[in-house]
């Protein structure tokens, strides 16, 4: 035990003092304070300014119409976000005007100027003129003015006249109301949010730490750092060792990464609050977090422990990357089918995908986070991927006691089994 725990300690230290550790550890918080935190600093603080635009109006009848609506559009601070300073209808000499309006834009005079073209009201489509064309939240807010403005001047020309455009044009939306053991809880994303966002940190923590097990086996096999190590460690010890090590290192990330995130979403509530008005939150139960857990513990084993039988059999990183595609795409394979279980988590088909341990890692999570499926299938499906990794870490013990001393030409299939065979 005392060497093991060597072991783990060695991997453990020489892992988490790399820059790409340090990188990616900062990298992540730092990437989520620049999308996160810094705009909703300056949002805080932004109050925003006033637009002077003009509208030309080709179809008449819809400038004063549209001007109107603008103006009704208000900033955060209460200002008007819209200040028309002129409305031209049918322009006599529509060219000498558009200069005019340009001039004023490139001046400054004017933020920009609002064509509305004579074939609007036939399926044609407006055209802003501005100096500057990235304010893409003005663009929309544009395109829903315009919108109910050609809607009423359409019913307008069919002699139907309409009072309020916007109560005709209201959007019905349909609520989902999830219903389970528990009772009832309406649905508003937050439930198939947190399913992907669950099988997402699964597909990936999986996947590279699986893949840096592997890495770490094959460099040291490479550099013959390997036969020293085995001159004072069980071949067995070193392989759990190892992966215990690299498991340590992940928890170590998360763990920063959980902290940083949960900083930032605190101060980033204000952000967070334009979902308010629907109620959208992302809720994860304890139950849920219970189960990923689990999965998780036991699918990074499971990877892990195949990633370095890998390691141990190969000699060289390119026979490394290419002895390891199997084994990834048995991860892909399982998120390839995410659709499948999403649609319909209960089906013959869900449940059996559920079953094959390579993939009940990232469905199963799935399914927990979709509808509670009954406790005897996630216990045989816990159950099954547990025999499976404790088979494959006997096996990937085998491998890795004969092959981290083999160097040369990458072994074949027949040759690992052979291995396997060894006592």
């Amino acid at each position: 035990m005392r060497k093991l725990w060597l072991v783990i300690r060695r991997e453990y230290r020489l892992r988490v003092r790399t820059r790409t550790f340090i990188l990616s550890t900062v990298g992540l918080p730092a990437l989520m304070i620049c999308a996160f935190v810094i705009p909703t600093y300056f949002a805080s603080r932004h109050v925003g300014h006033t637009l002077r635009i003009a509208i030309v109006d080709q179809v008449g009848g819809l400038g004063r119409s549209m001007a109107s609506r603008l103006q009704m559009q208000k900033l955060p601070n209460g200002k008007p976000q819209f200040d028309i300073v002129d409305v031209l209808e049918r322009p006599a000499e529509n060219g000498s005007a558009m200069r005019q309006l340009r001039d004023k834009v490139r001046a400054g005079s004017l933020s920009g100027y609002l064509l509305l073209p004579s074939n609007l009201l036939k399926n044609g489509s407006a055209e802003f003129y501005t100096h500057n064309p990235g304010d893409f939240t003005l663009i929309s807010t544009l395109e829903s003015a315009i919108t109910r403005v050609a809607v009423g001047g359409r019913l307008a020309a069919d002699k139907v006249h309409i009072s309020d455009i916007d109560a005709l044009l209201a959007r019905a939306k349909v609520g989902v109301v999830q219903i389970n053991d528990k009772g009832e809880k309406r649905e508003k994303g937050q439930t198939f949010t947190a399913a992907i966002l669950l099988a997402i940190i699964l597909y990936t923590s999986l996947l590279m730490y699986g893949i840096t097990t592997m890495r770490s086996i094959q460099e040291e096999k490479s550099t013959r750092i390997m036969e020293i190590l085995l001159s004072s460690v069980r071949p067995f010890q070193l392989l759990a060792g190892k992966i215990l090590g690299v498991g340590a290192v992940g928890f170590t990330q998360y763990l920063i990464w959980a902290l940083a995130g949960a900083a930032v979403v605190g101060y980033g509530a204000q952000m967070f609050s334009v979902f308010s008005a629907t109620g959208f939150h992302v809720q994860i139960p304890f139950a849920l977090w219970f189960w990923f857990v689990i999965y998780f513990l036991a699918g990074y084993f499971l990877y892990s422990s195949l990633f370095a039988a890998v390691g141990a059999a190969v000699s060289s990183e390119q026979d490394a990357n290419q002895a390891q595609m199997p084994i990834s795409m048995l991860l892909i394979a399982g998120f390839v089918m995410f659709p499948i279980v999403a649609r319909s988590p209960s089906s013959t088909i869900a449940v059996a995908l559920t079953m094959v341990p390579f993939f009940s890692p990232v469905l199963m999570v799935l399914r927990i986070a979709l509808g509670s499926p009954p406790l005897w299938q996630i216990l045989l499906s816990v159950g099954i991927l547990v025999a499976t990794t404790l088979g494959m870490v006997y096996i990937s013990a085998k491998i890795y006691r004969v092959g981290v001393l083999m160097y040369g030409k990458r072994p074949s299939v027949v040759e690992v089994l052979r291995w396997l065979r060894y006592t």
